[in-house]
C-alpha cells in the first residue's frame, strides 16, 4: 500500500477529528480511510488514534507521528516547487494574516512586488486585529506588531514600529498643549482597546500607577482614533505608520515625545520547521529586505 497515500489519509483524519469529514475530504469511502489508517498502524506496530464513537483523537504517539507527517509532506511540496528556475516554481496559495490597519495603508505594494517576482503564486490575505493561531487554521505566516512572546514559531522582525501622542491644532487651542503625565491627566484620551497607556507611556512607572487617564472614546481600530483626533475629539496614542501622514500633512500635531514608547516591532511569524516550503521561504527573504530600519512613513520626522 502506497505509505504516502495512507500518511495523507491519517493527516486528514486528525485534522477533520473523524474518518466520514476525511473521507469527504478526500472523496473516498469512509472504509477506505479506515482501511489506509489501519494498514499505517499495523506497518509502524504502534496505535496512533484513540477511538470513539463520538470523536477520535491522537496517542501520544499518533501526535508525534502527525507532526513527522507534516513535515514529510511540506518536504515533498518543497521539493517539487524547487525544480528548475526558482521564481518559475514557486507556485502554489500562500496564506498571509496581518494586522487591519497596517495591511490597508502599507501592504499592497509588497504584495505586488513581490507577485511581480513569482507570478505563479497566488496570495490569500487575512486582515485582522485578532490573534490568530497560525499553526490550527493553517496559515504560512503572520505579521504581528508588538513584543512577541517567546514560542515555538520563528519570529522575524523586519521594521521597527515607532509610537506617536498627538492632537489635533484645534483641540490644543481649546483645551492647551500638555507637556507631562501629570498635565495629560486633564485631557480627553482617545484610547485604543488593546493596550493600556499606563503601561506604555515612558516615565509612567515613576508614578506609581497613579496614572489616570479619562477616555470617553475606547476603539479596536487605530484609523478611527487618528480620525477622532483629528476632528477635535482628544489625544491619541497611535503608531507612526497610522498617523504620520496627518502628521505631516498638519491635520495632528505630534506632543510629549519625551514619554512615548520605544518603539516595538513588525515580525513575520512561521512555523518553526526545519526545510520551508519555497513559498513561505521566499516571502520571508523578500519581504525581511523590503522595509528598513527607518521605514518610508518615518522619512518626514
Amino acid at each position: 500500500m502506497d505509505k504516502l497515500t495512507t500518511m495523507k489519509t491519517f493527516v486528514s483524519v486528525v485534522q477533520e477529528g473523524s474518518f466520514s469529514k476525511a473521507a469527504d475530504k478526500l472523496d473516498i469511502s469512509p472504509q477506505l480511510v479506515s482501511k489506509y489508517v489501519s494498514a499505517l498502524e499495523e506497518g509502524l506496530a504502534t496505535r496512533l488514534l484513540h477511538r470513539t464513537t463520538r470523536k477520535v483523537s491522537t496517542t501520544e504517539a499518533g501526535d508525534h507521528y502527525f507532526t513527522r507527517c507534516l513535515q514529510v509532506l511540506d518536504d515533498i511540496d518543497d521539493m517539487e516547487n524547487s525544480l528548475d528556475n526558482l521564481n518559475e516554481n514557486v507556485s502554489g496559495v500562500l496564506s498571509i494574516s496581518a494586522p487591519m490597519s497596517f495591511g490597508v495603508k502599507h501592504l499592497a505594494p509588497l504584495l505586488v512586488e513581490f507577485q511581480k517576482r513569482y507570478p505563479n503564486l497566488k496570495l490569500d490575505l487575512n486582515l485582522t486585529d485578532q490573534f490568530v493561531d497560525i499553526v490550527e487554521q493553517g496559515i504560512d505566516i503572520a505579521l504581528r506588531i508588538g513584543v512577541l512572546k517567546s514560542s515555538s514559531l520563528i519570529a522575524k522582525k523586519i521594521a521597527p514600529i515607532r509610537l506617536a501622542v498627538f492632537a489635533s491644532p484645534s483641540y490644543l487651542a481649546q483645551h492647551g498643549t500638555p507637556t507631562t503625565l501629570e498635565e495629560l491627566q486633564s485631557h480627553n484620551y482617545l484610547r485604543y482597546a488593546h493596550t493600556e497607556p499606563t503601561k506604555k507611556l515612558r516615565g509612567a512607572n515613576e508614578l506609581k500607577n497613579e496614572l489616570k487617564l479619562e477616555s470617553n472614546l475606547v476603539a479596536n481600530n487605530g484609523d478611527l482614533l487618528l480620525n477622532a483626533a483629528i476632528a477635535g475629539g482628544g489625544i491619541a496614542m497611535q503608531p507612526t505608520f497610522i498617523a504620520g501622514e496627518a502628521m505631516a500633512q498638519g491635520k495632528v500635531v505630534r506632543i510629549l515625545k519625551d514619554y512615548e514608547p520605544d518603539p516595538i516591532g513588525l515580525y513575520m511569524v512561521y512555523a518553526n520547521r526545519q526545510f520551508l516550503p519555497s513559498k513561505v521561504r521566499a516571502f520571508v527573504d523578500f519581504a525581511s529586505n523590503y522595509y528598513t530600519d527607518t521605514p518610508y512613513w518615518d522619512l518626514g520626522e
